[in-house]
């Protein structure tokens, strides 16, 4: 027997999310469904992320699979709320920048997307808490915080917009004071942003943590230190672009205009309130941040 045919998933659907027709694709997974006698249903998300609905449902009926079809705020609501029950997660990446999908090689091709939650393996992926708030792929405090909170403004989404908001900031930006402590090291930095990361990428195949894995029980920590700005894009390839030293501990502050160093977890002193995203949905800022990773925290349906 198919091993489709033993899996009931429900797919929660993102109605706002991205610029996928999504009758097209509702109908897509439809008919894959049908064609593999799978057991499905189709609701909506909602945008205060309850889901308490969903936690007996998948119980008593014994749900085994839920597939998110939306971006990465999408995934970080939907998984927070179900991560204690006993499902697989699904992703069939429509959002802005898809970064959790990204990294785990789900495809963007809803088409190939939807085959994968057929076909995929199940494997465990790693989150963290910062002040006890949910976070599955990255957050970040200052530049970049700062565009998530101006593209959360604007009625158009997609790359487009993401990439003007970015532009606007660059010129605008200038350094935040942090302090940063880690389990037996403290440094300050004046830095634009400091990004922390279980996934290797903001999304939109925009790198910033290259050595990230997704189930290590280990954050990336890439800290864009103060300099002259027209050296931050470059800087900030360089980062892309992986050149920049893994270090087991921070070396040569001064000498480094990217920090990129891992740890289970951390301490951030934000002394100039700088903003604040988690997996690119802008949250209310802090005076601190305390940061830790959860090891294998939920399953993710991926290639295998």
């Amino acid at each position: 027997m198919d091993l489709a045919s033993n899996r009931k998933i429900i797919f929660l659907v993102n109605p706002i999310s991205g610029n996928t027709k999504k009758e097209v694709l509702l109908q897509e997974i439809q008919v894959a469904m049908e064609k593999n006698a799978c057991y499905f249903e189709i609701h909506a998300t909602n945008a205060a992320g309850n889901y308490n609905f969903l936690i007996d449902k998948i119980e008593k009926e014994s749900i085994t699979d839920i597939v998110i079809v939306g971006g990465d705020g999408t995934v970080n609501q939907v998984v927070n709320a179900l991560k204690e029950t006993n499902v697989n997660f699904g992703i069939i990446p429509v959002g802005s920048g898809n970064g959790l999908a990204l990294a785990a090689g789900i495809p963007r091709k809803f088409k190939k997307a939807i085959e994968l939650i057929l076909k995929g393996k199940a494997s465990p992926v790693d989150a963290f808490l910062i002040n006890n708030q949910f976070s599955c792929m990255l957050s970040g405090i200052g530049f970049d915080a700062q565009v998530a909170h101006d593209f959360s403004t604007k009625a158009a989404r997609g790359l487009m917009t993401y990439t003007q908001q970015g532009l606007i900031n660059y010129f605008k930006a200038q350094p935040y004071q942090f302090e940063i402590i880690l389990n037996d090291f403290s440094f300050y930095t004046d830095a634009y942003f400091i990004s922390i990361a279980n996934s290797n990428q903001f999304g939109n195949n925009f790198t910033i943590a290259p050595k990230a894995i997704l189930n290590d029980g280990l954050l990336d920590i890439v800290v864009v230190q103060k300099m002259h700005k027209a050296k931050m894009p470059f800087a900030v390839l360089k980062q892309i672009r992986g050149n920049n030293r893994l270090t087991e501990l921070v070396e040569n502050i001064n000498k480094n205009n990217v920090l990129y160093f891992q740890t289970a977890s951390l301490t951030i002193i934000n002394k100039k309130y700088a903003p604040f995203h988690i997996d690119g949905e802008p949250r209310e800022t802090a005076e601190a941040f305390q940061i830790q990773i959860i090891a294998n925290c939920f399953r993710l349906i991926q290639p295998q």
